[in-house]
């Protein structure tokens, strides 16, 4: 299947700044999204991972979303992101958050039923069928490895056969055979990702259209000219740009993650924040460590610092 240059994008998962008491830091936040914004990347809001979602109230989950829509909404693609539920009743809440919020689309997670137990397939297509049914903002189906299981993907197609207000699937497995059988069934209708750049040259080759990353935060312009190399076909471009990225994402990863992320952030002078408990600030020595990659590829030129 051919590739369509014009649909490849990126999307960071955004982190969500808080002060040093652990409020949300809601001008700090705006900066952040504007930043993502005048990058031309797609912002996700309220993930688990990046954004933190597990500390968040319910009420701080809707204030999140109605901030990102505020900023965002009409100037940049922005999506809801959400933690994995454990029933389809909290699936079904958050996404009427995100429809009220008035963002773009949502994504709805793999079932976490909890305990390390692995629900059956018929059991991820009723839970999907229901939470689709009660819901009709667009939608992007995630299948994730932090489930600790693969949505089969007879299930996953079948799904998009049903419901018409399924706009994407993002795809965070290392498989690449389950990449390519689903972006041969399913990518000339609806926008796939991949989960972190590492798989995206993978994913283009495939047919999938972009990647999703946390290194946006930080890198939103490297990210960004990743997807205008693919777009152009530039492969020397595209190697170049997706080379740094990927130093970068092993920098941060292996030195702490959004912990560090921030750390460096705020280090330049930008919106990072605090993490919030039980995550604890970055140490010192992971923060050198990571500010001497930033260093190494010449980030501070590539995002105009």
């Amino acid at each position: 299947m051919g590739a369509d240059l014009a649909r490849y994008q990126t999307f960071t998962i955004s982190i969500t700044p808080f002060t040093a008491d652990g409020a949300i830091d809601e001008p700090a936040f705006r900066r952040h999204l504007r930043k993502l914004s005048d990058a031309g990347v797609g912002v996700y809001v309220g993930g688990g991972g990046s954004g933190e979602g597990y500390t968040l109230s319910d009420e701080e989950t809707e204030r999140l979303l109605a901030i990102a829509s505020d900023e965002l909404k009409g100037r940049s693609p922005i999506r809801a992101m959400g933690v994995e539920p454990r029933t389809a009743r909290q699936m079904i809440a958050f996404l009427d958050k995100a429809k009220r919020a008035g963002v773009d689309a949502a994504q709805v997670y793999s079932l976490d039923v909890g305990h390390g137990h692995v629900p059956t397939p018929a059991e991820l297509d009723r839970y999907f069928d229901e939470v689709l049914s009660n819901s009709d903002i667009p939608s992007v189906l995630s299948t994730h490895q932090s489930v600790g299981y693969v949505i089969p993907a007879p299930v996953i197609i079948a799904l998009f056969e049903r419901h018409s207000q399924l706009i994407g699937l993002n795809i965070s497995h290392q498989d690449p055979n389950y990449l390519r059988t689903l972006a041969d069934a399913l990518g000339d209708r609806i926008d796939i990702f991949v989960g972190g750049p590492h798989n995206a040259p993978l994913a283009f080759a495939f047919g999938a259209h972009g990647f999703l990353t946390s290194e946006g935060n930080l890198a939103p312009r490297l990210c960004a000219s990743v997807i205008a190399a693919a777009r152009n076909g530039d492969n020397v471009a595209f190697l170049d740009r997706w080379g740094k990225l990927m130093r970068l994402f092993l920098a941060l990863y292996g030195n702490g993650g959004i912990r560090v992320t921030k750390a460096v952030l705020e280090h330049f002078g930008m919106a990072g924040g605090y993490p919030r408990p039980p995550r604890l600030p970055s140490e010192p020595e992971a923060l050198q460590r990571a500010l001497a990659v930033v260093e190494e590829i010449g980030l501070a030129k590539i995002e105009s610092w």
